[in-house]
């Protein structure tokens, strides 16, 4: 057996979760494939032993970790792209939008788009509403964020930065603001946020 695996899945996941985080800042994978990835690299062709994958707030961290070490011009895109989000929701106001993913987090690696999360019922408005502000957008799916069900997603280029916009009906609202518990214990926070919770961020 590995030694790694000998001592503990802990210290099998913090070496996981760093490869991964090096994958996600490097060459632009997603978690789920940098998880993969990741575990291939540190085990070799060995099976992955139960509890050794790391979550996503584990990869958040070493992530950040290696931004903070490898990346100079980090905090100065956290900042430059949380203002461009702000812009873009405060002209999509009428369609809930609110702040998700790496640029809420503040973990922007070079690859990373600005994600919103619309809340409205009809997506031929939003997308008409975009073509009319002269916004050409290519159509994606991606995951529910509750679930494996896909949802629209708009991808295009606004104020030089890359935008992906997922699109939710009114009622995926309910209960999507409220702060989840980290698996550590730590304090309760909350996956997305409004145009004055990303001002706030924002503020001096």
């Amino acid at each position: 057996m590995d030694d790694r695996q000998s001592g503990g899945s802990d210290t099998l996941r913090r070496e996981i979760a760093v490869a991964a985080a090096r994958l996600i800042a490097d060459a632009g994978l997603d978690y789920g494939s940098a998880k993969r990835k990741a575990a291939r690299q540190v085990l070799g062709g060995d099976s992955v032993p139960k509890g050794a994958l790391p979550d996503g707030d584990e990869i958040d961290e070493a992530l950040r970790e290696h931004l903070d070490l490898f990346d100079e011009d980090h905090a100065q895109r956290v900042q430059r792209m949380r203002q461009v989000a702000l812009r873009l929701m405060q002209r999509l106001s009428e369609f809930q939008p609110y702040l998700t993913g790496a640029v809420w987090k503040g973990i922007v690696t070079e690859h990373a788009p600005i994600h919103l999360q619309l809340f409205y019922d009809d997506v031929k408005d939003v997308e008409m509403f975009l073509l009319n502000d002269g916004i050409a957008f290519e159509v994606t799916e991606i995951p529910h964020f509750r679930s494996d069900r896909q949802v629209e997603a708009l991808t295009f280029e606004w104020q030089s930065e890359p935008v992906m916009v997922s699109l939710y009906r009114h009622d995926d609202l309910r209960g999507a603001l409220r702060p989840q518990r980290s698996p550590d214990g730590g304090e309760a926070r909350s996956s997305r946020g409004s145009c004055e919770q990303v001002a706030a961020l924002l503020a001096p």
